[in-house]
């Protein structure tokens, strides 16, 4: 059987791996990322970045499991592409005590058997220099398992063991499907493609492939880069990535130090103060193309130095990237009809645990049922 895989971010790659090491024959089409964003008219994808937080703490028993499984899987990857994507610096999640969103960390914690150090006061601070936190926070440190992958090397990883499985790459951008009684046939900028089957993990563009589109809300996100000088470099050594969990909701967050495509090292920070739906597809790519929100940025900065009131930066510069939001706030893996299924919606949290996401999807293509816990957690 054909099983044709619309996408080559890190869930489609993800899921032509598992597809073609269980001897599929396996089809997975997508562009590359564009050389130049401001001129570029075909899709992007969202694991364009050095730096992505990965933990298995999770107040949502299904993102809790999908990431521990997918990290489990981290050195597997590793090993069957010769590249390195997983950093293991531990991962802080912190709050005012008592407030729900740390709480509800604390207790999913204790559900999932997750080992995390807890910290407050002097404690806190002797430990982990490099933050100011205010009175009365917690953090919980979650020091095995946690840290920051390469979402970059990931998805490149994860295509390189699909080739070595067996799977063929097409480079070419799939504008739309049509399903007969007898197989899918794809049409793409390079052609039409057959398969009997069709797993659609195209992110955010995966309505304009799909016949039936899905609920799907896209949000338009941006991410600030602050620059760090060796000296900063070395006095951040050690490191972990911080999430704030504030009472109201807000979650910003901030990656250590990380040498990006051009040479230079960064923080990231990321945590958009208000969400902003993009409406279709020339949307999205109009978003990507404009290369983010300068006031978001700014807000950024502010958040930032609120943790790290030393920090001393080179420079400053905003990204643009999106995220995939369904209904209920689970990933989006399913049948649509006979010969189509999708693996979508990473709702903020799919980098980590998307080759799990994949394995599902893969699952969903060949009609086995999803375990109990991807359905009901």
């Amino acid at each position: 059987m054909t099983i044709a895989v619309v996408g080559r971010g890190l869930i489609g790659n993800a899921a032509a791996r598992h597809l073609a090491k269980q001897g599929q024959d396996v089809i997975l089409i997508g562009p590359s990322e564009p050389v130049d964003w401001q001129s570029h008219q075909g899709v992007f994808a969202s694991h364009y970045d050095e730096g992505r937080i990965t933990r298995s703490l999770d107040p949502s028993p299904f993102w809790s499991r999908a990431s521990r499984e997918s990290i489990a899987r981290y050195a597997e990857i590793e090993a069957e592409s010769g590249g390195r994507l997983f950093h293991e610096t531990g991962l802080i999640m912190a709050g005012p005590e008592g407030s729900g969103p740390i709480s509800d960390v604390a207790t999913g914690a204790a559900r999932d058997g997750i080992a995390c150090e807890p910290y407050r006061g002097q404690d806190l601070a002797g430990r982990f220099p490099y933050f100011a936190f205010p009175d009365g926070t917690l953090a919980l440190f979650e020091q095995r398992g946690a840290g920051h992958i390469n979402p970059r090397a990931l998805a490149r990883a994860q295509g390189i063991a699909a080739e070595k499985a067996g799977a063929r790459i097409v480079e070419a951008v799939v504008t739309g499907l049509d399903e007969t009684p007898s197989g899918v046939v794809l049409r793409t900028s390079q052609g039409e493609v057959a398969s009997d089957q069709v797993l659609v993990a195209a992110g955010g563009f995966s309505n304009m492939v799909l016949p039936e589109p899905l609920d799907l809300r896209v949000y338009a996100r941006t991410v600030l880069l602050l620059e760090v000088d060796a000296e900063e470099q070395a006095r951040l050594t050690g490191m972990p990535p911080l999430i704030w969990l504030g009472p109201d909701g807000e979650d910003p967050y901030l990656l250590p130090p990380i040498r990006y495509p051009d040479g230079k090292v960064y923080l990231k920070i990321g945590g958009d103060p208000q969400d902003r739906l993009l409406d279709g597809d020339a949307d999205i790519r109009a978003w990507f193309r404009a290369g983010g929100d300068a006031q978001v940025g700014a807000f950024l900065e502010d958040s930032i130095r609120a943790r790290m009131p030393g920090l001393r930066s080179l420079s400053t510069r905003i990204a643009p990237c999106v995220t995939s939001y369904s209904r209920d706030g689970r990933a989006l893996i399913r049948r649509q009809s006979a010969r189509i299924s999708v693996a979508t919606a990473g709702c903020g949290k799919g980098a980590k645990c998307s080759d799990e996401l994949g394995r599902l999807g893969a699952d969903v293509a060949l009609r086995r049922d999803l375990p109990d816990w991807a359905v009901r957690g």
